[in-house]
């Protein structure tokens, strides 16, 4: 391994174990010092890697979150099926996929929306980029089930779009709450039925 390698490779352990503690601990309360000792790297490391935790936050938004949300919830929209069938995988099926541990700590994005969407310009724009690619897949596939007559012509899909993200993180962060599935299965049995409502 060369020195460039290396170099991303101590990058790349920063904000992989960064993001692990930002989602067990919360951004604000997860210090530099916490991340160089669970990394077992010098302070000396992060800073020749980042400027300050803000910037590592952008990291971490940009290279975890922004690829955890596409790849579960924004690229299955794109691809091939009813679109209805695509709803209900994309939303209802990836409820059911979740973890004890991922029922406990919630969505990490929305975490992140919670705790430091509020604090400044620069977290609020990069998640924010988040939210809109979710929403722009969204409104494609239900403008797509318009077309093939699936989707009633008489929805906003604008509208049921930021419908769904909202409804979706929601129950991630309600669940936290409580120590087993039961609201999250009265969740499913109600986004069932809207999504049901939605049908041509």
């Amino acid at each position: 391994m060369d020195q460039r390698q290396k170099s991303e490779h101590t990058r790349q352990s920063i904000i992989n174990e960064s993001f692990k503690l930002f989602y067990e601990n919360g951004f604000r309360t997860t210090s530099v010092d916490k991340i160089m000792k669970a990394t077992q790297l010098t302070k000396g490391a992060f800073y020749h890697h980042f400027k300050n935790k803000e910037e590592l936050g952008l990291a971490v938004i940009s290279q975890k979150l922004q690829k955890r949300v596409y790849e579960s919830m924004i690229a299955p929209l794109y691809g091939p099926g009813s679109p209805m069938e695509i709803l209900n995988t994309v939303f209802i099926g990836r409820l059911k996929t979740f973890t004890v541990y991922e029922k406990q700590h919630g969505c990490p994005t929305n975490n992140f929306i919670n705790e430091i969407g509020d604090q400044e310009l620069a977290y609020q724009n990069a998640l924010k980029r988040i939210v809109e690619e979710w929403k722009s897949a969204l409104v494609y596939v239900l403008e797509r089930g318009k077309t093939e007559g699936a989707i009633k012509e008489s929805i906003c899909s604008k509208s049921v779009a930021v419908y769904l993200i909202s409804a979706f993180e929601g129950i991630r962060g309600l669940r936290k709450i409580y120590d087993n599935d039961l609201i999250l299965d009265e969740y499913i049995a109600g986004l069932s039925l809207y999504i049901d409502q939605i049908k041509a």
